[in-house]
């Protein structure tokens, strides 16, 4: 299997969330889109440890309290297949370190942030975490940046535009 691990956050601050515009990297396959903070497992690490650190590395922030929130299985013809750990954090320390290696980190209100240009599949766990949807597994194939099908806990999704006779 040739997939990655990796974490993904959205670090709440009141109403307000820490968004990472991933601009500085050339070989990205995020570039141009608007994610949370978070990053690839080291070997040995657990998905926690991977949070913690990617989000000190990215942020500067130390987090103190989180969620894990859900698995997000995605696969890609043009990208390799990604196993995401999805988390939500609301308490940390430090301050925020504006110079990220990986582009501009910048506060939004949570309604606002859901505007920015972001993949089709994030709105979808966005939801799930907006609802405040206990544990779930979301699969999202995409083919090139399209998404083709989006199947959460084991049951296929309706995506958008589609009607249940396209499939």
């Amino acid at each position: 299997m040739d997939a990655s691990l990796t974490t993904l956050c959205y670090i709440r601050q009141g109403d307000r969330v820490l968004m990472l515009h991933r601009t500085r990297k050339k070989q990205d396959d995020n570039r141009g889109k608007w994610i949370g903070v978070g990053g690839k497992f080291e070997p040995g690490e657990s998905p926690e440890e991977c949070l913690l650190r990617e989000v000190r590395e990215e942020t500067g922030l130390t987090l103190t309290s989180w969620q894990f929130r859900g698995l997000v299985t995605f696969i890609s013809d043009v990208c390799r297949d990604s196993y995401m750990h999805l988390f939500t954090a609301d308490g940390f320390t430090g301050i925020l370190d504006p110079d990220c290696s990986e582009g501009e980190l910048q506060w939004f209100p949570w309604a606002e942030m859901r505007a920015l240009p972001t993949w089709e599949g994030d709105q979808i766990f966005l939801d799930l975490l907006e609802q405040d949807r206990p544990f779930f597994s979301l699969k999202l194939r995409y083919e090139g940046e399209n998404l083709m099908e989006a199947v959460l806990d084991g049951s296929p999704l309706t995506l958008k535009g589609e009607t249940s006779c396209d499939r």
